[in-house]
């Protein structure tokens, strides 16, 4: 009791003096709420109601305004086909369709889509009924360990319909000669990492769904 450390003496921050300043700070907040001071987090940041279109059906959730798009989709609605990979917008494996465009899901605030409308794979199709490029993935082995798959699924339907949108790409010249070439769908998809390196297989199933929707 009443006894000084050395590092108390000579004037440096001991581990107990750095373990009391924690746990004094740490019990900031309670005291703060007891002394009437209320500015809490849950009191800071109001959660705002918004109204997503997911899938053809209108959901209306309550969010944390800080909430992505990815975890609204996969901790509130559950649609957890949706990836988590590396949550910084470099894998591809969050990518979801909204508006008619792929994003990344975890780059962006569900707050900022209220009223879009969003497909996620869950919504592409189903194990009784496949979309043609969940079909195609399946006949070219598009997929080992799947992870990335979901993603890799919305981000090549939303390709060809940029191609047959007519938006260019940064390889494109003349898009009715190279829009579905190898070096093209390889540049638009270049977003959509696949660490199993699957990528021949990949391509082979969106040339397959190219060429049957111009048949």
């Amino acid at each position: 009791m009443g006894e000084i450390s050395v590092t108390e003496r000579t004037g440096n921050v001991s581990r107990r003096a750095v373990l009391g300043g924690s746990a004094a700070i740490c019990a900031t907040p309670a005291f703060a709420a007891q002394t009437g001071n209320r500015q809490s987090v849950e009191t800071r940041m109001t959660m705002t109601p918004t109204t997503l279109k997911v899938n053809g059906k209108d959901v209306r959730m309550t969010l944390d305004p800080r909430t992505t798009l990815l975890d609204a989709l996969r901790e509130h609605l559950h649609l957890t086909g949706t990836k988590k990979g590396c949550d910084h917008g470099q894998c591809g494996a969050c990518t979801v369709i909204v508006e008619g465009r792929r994003i990344n899901s975890c780059l962006t605030l569900a707050l900022m889509h209220d009223g879009d409308e969003i497909t996620t794979i869950e919504g592409l199709g189903s194990a009784d009924k496949m979309h043609p490029m969940q079909q195609a993935f399946v006949t070219h082995d598009g997929y080992q360990c799947g992870y990335c798959t979901p993603g890799q699924i919305c981000s090549a339907v939303a390709v060809l319909d940029e191609i047959e949108a007519g938006i260019p790409s940064h390889v494109t010249e003349d898009l009715n000669k190279v829009a579905y070439s190898d070096a093209e769908v390889r540049e638009r998809m270049s977003g959509n990492i696949c660490r199993c390196a699957a990528y021949p297989n990949i391509i082979a199933a969106i040339r397959d769904v190219a060429e049957g929707d111009k048949a």
